[in-house]
């Protein structure tokens, strides 16, 4: 199974902070799945990603592009955001990309990669973010979520996750 943690992140600043501390734990050859409904907050959580990462360009939405790189701006690896919403096929057409970087040398976020991309790599860190409170989105912007991180295969075995919670 590997390790786990849940949180509670009762903001979208905190959510951009949880990103950030996510970053510290990576390294290049990383792959990060995200998933939640929309508008749970993975967009908000790989800008602070990407933040953490010192990578250039605004972390928005990749939805029309399908996946879009951000170079490190210190050297580091660069971010890969992926939104596998409308990859039918999976990881051969994530490879059709022809993504100008190498995998194994960056960071890849994929935002809803279930059932699509697991087959990337059996180390991955799997994200999930729920409204805590279910139904509707609070007006106010109170509308807590649990966020689930859960790191699998041998990268994450001896991973401490709980420091995520400080954020």
């Amino acid at each position: 199974m590997g390790t786990q943690t849940t949180l509670t992140v009762d903001s979208a600043a905190r959510m951009n902070r949880l990103g950030h501390a996510l970053a510290g734990l990576l390294r290049p050859g990383d792959l990060v799945l995200l998933s939640g409904e929309l508008g749970a907050g993975k967009t908000t959580l790989t800008r602070g990603l990407g933040e953490g990462l010192g990578v250039r360009g605004a972390v928005t939405s990749p939805t029309f592009v399908i996946a879009r790189v951000h170079p490190s701006l210190s050297g580091g690896p660069a971010l890969v955001h992926v939104d596998a919403y409308r990859l039918g096929g999976g990881l051969d057409e994530m490879e059709d990309l022809d993504l100008d970087v190498s995998l194994p040398e960056s960071v890849v976020v994929v935002e809803w990669g279930e059932g699509k991309v697991e087959q990337l790599s059996e180390d991955r860190l799997e994200v999930r973010i729920e409204r805590a409170l279910g139904g509707e989105a609070a007006e106010d912007d109170s509308d807590p979520r649990r966020v689930t991180v859960t790191g699998l295969g041998v990268r994450w075995a001896d991973a401490d996750l709980t420091g995520l919670s400080e954020g």
